[in-house]
């Protein structure tokens, strides 16, 4: 059997979601369909996340369609999904069925998943409106309801003379995530932090980025996270340079720094944390110069988090301290202005300092106030989720002071913006050199 859901809080996102669209109209959105990985074997299956948002409802081949209120008629949320099959469950696991699920989950109609083209072509007879994804998978589908339901205009039945993307309304209530998702996204941040703390400590000279990443993975799943929430990125040595390294099935060498960018999913959302360190258990001194210039660069953008503050407020402020600690250690030259304004500092920080978090490792929502015609950095809200990760690469290259050569150090956190400020979800894995050394030289 499936575990119990919160049915109240799905329904209540419905809820106001319903509010948004016009009286009678109608939204449909489908779940993510089971992927192929080789012959008869599938990936694991991971639900669409707008869906889940909607449903919390995680079982393939499922559709939601909302039905807003107008007039006497009242607002129906409508799910279709897979008939109960015993036969089936004997192979494959549960499935609710449309009762159950209805029952579970709190909609007012379920219905089989194999009813929804017949069921649409009625439902959408004289409605305004209908918003789904729009140049997404449900495009050719739509089409055929629609003309389903202009196939008979002779009876004075009228197809929806609107059609709208769905996705922007979802985008924005998505982008506040309530307490139920506060509480998830910090027991995520809490296991990925633990994760990383069990990678250091099983740390040592000649480890293979890939034992390391085996330790991340142990640890996801030892404390109920479903999945790793992306392709871990465990560098060491120069891999550290390459941002989005993937291969993670070097050697570390005695005196190599490595780099892990690694966080769990849990019950839907994700962790993002990136912790840099030595894997002798000892920061060299050019290692730790250029270490400790990234973490004030991320206390710098730290402190630029607060309601109404701009989002690029964050990365302004750590690469102004990145550029100068560059300049300050010789890796450029020239004046501090010129080198920001330039962006000569993208040399070795070719990157933003941060993005949304949430059920999406880059989640949704607009990074700028589009309602204003100059589109400015839009204002950081109570309930945003952001990451954090300032970084410097240093690649070879001449007039670069060889001691940084195939360096890459990258320090990223979960940044919960709060009423009065904002608090680190992923503060429990360690950072500072102290912390980090100490933790290391542990038996």
């Amino acid at each position: 059997m499936a575990a119990a859901v919160d049915a109240g809080i799905y329904a209540g996102r419905r809820a106001r979601l319903l509010a948004q669209l016009p009286p009678g109209a109608v939204a449909v959105l489908q779940t993510a369909p089971e992927v192929t990985r080789n012959a008869d074997s599938e990936y694991l299956y991971r639900h669409d996340s707008y869906f889940y948002y909607l449903t919390g409802f995680t079982e393939p081949e499922a559709a939601l369609v909302l039905v807003a209120a107008d007039g006497d008629a009242p607002a129906r949320a409508i799910l279709f999904c897979r008939e109960k099959n015993i036969e089936r469950e004997i192979w494959e696991g549960y499935r609710h069925g449309p009762e159950a699920a209805r029952a579970a989950f709190g909609f007012d109609e379920a219905h089989a998943i194999g009813t929804l083209d017949e069921r649409m072509a009625a439902l959408l007879s004289d409605a305004p409106a209908l918003y789904y994804a729009l140049g997404g998978t449900l495009d050719v589908r739509v089409a055929g309801w629609l003309s389903a339901v202009r196939a008979k205009a002779r009876t004075g039945v009228t197809a929806p003379s609107v059609a709208a993307d769905v996705l922007p309304l979802l985008d924005e209530m998505r982008l506040i995530k309530d307490a139920h998702e506060q509480a998830i996204m910090q027991r995520a941040a809490d296991i990925s932090a633990q994760a990383h703390i069990r990678a250091m400590r099983a740390a040592r000279a000649g480890v293979h980025e890939y034992e390391l990443e085996a330790e991340l993975l142990y640890e996801f799943r030892r404390n109920g996270a479903q999945a790793p929430a992306y392709n871990a990125i465990v560098a060491a040595g120069a891999n550290a340079c390459v941002l989005h390294y993937s291969a993670n099935n070097a050697p570390s060498r005695d005196g190599d720094l490595v780099l892990i960018d690694a966080g769990c999913e849990l019950d839907g959302y994700a962790a993002d944390i990136t912790r840099t360190f030595p894997v002798n258990g000892t920061f060299s001194a050019p290692q730790k110069r250029l270490y400790e210039l990234v973490l004030a660069a991320q206390e710098a953008a730290f402190k630029a988090i607060a309601p109404g503050l701009p989002y690029a407020g964050a990365h302004e402020a750590a690469v102004r301290v990145l550029a100068q600690g560059m300049l300050d250690l010789g890796l450029l030259k020239g004046e501090l202005e010129d080198i920001i304004a330039a962006k000569r500092y993208t040399q070795f920080y070719m990157h933003g300092t941060g993005h949304w978090l949430g059920m999406d490792v880059h989640d949704v929502g607009q990074y700028r106030d589009v309602t204003q015609a100059d589109k400015p950095s839009r204002a950081l809200q109570p309930g945003m989720v952001v990451t954090v990760e300032p970084g410097i690469y240093v690649r070879p290259a001449e007039g670069v002071p060889e001691e940084y050569w195939h360096i890459g150090i990258r320090i990223e956190d979960d940044v919960l913006v709060t009423a009065d400020g904002h608090t680190v979800l992923s503060a429990a894995a360690p950072k500072t050199v102290a912390d980090i050394e100490q933790l290391m030289q542990q038996p």
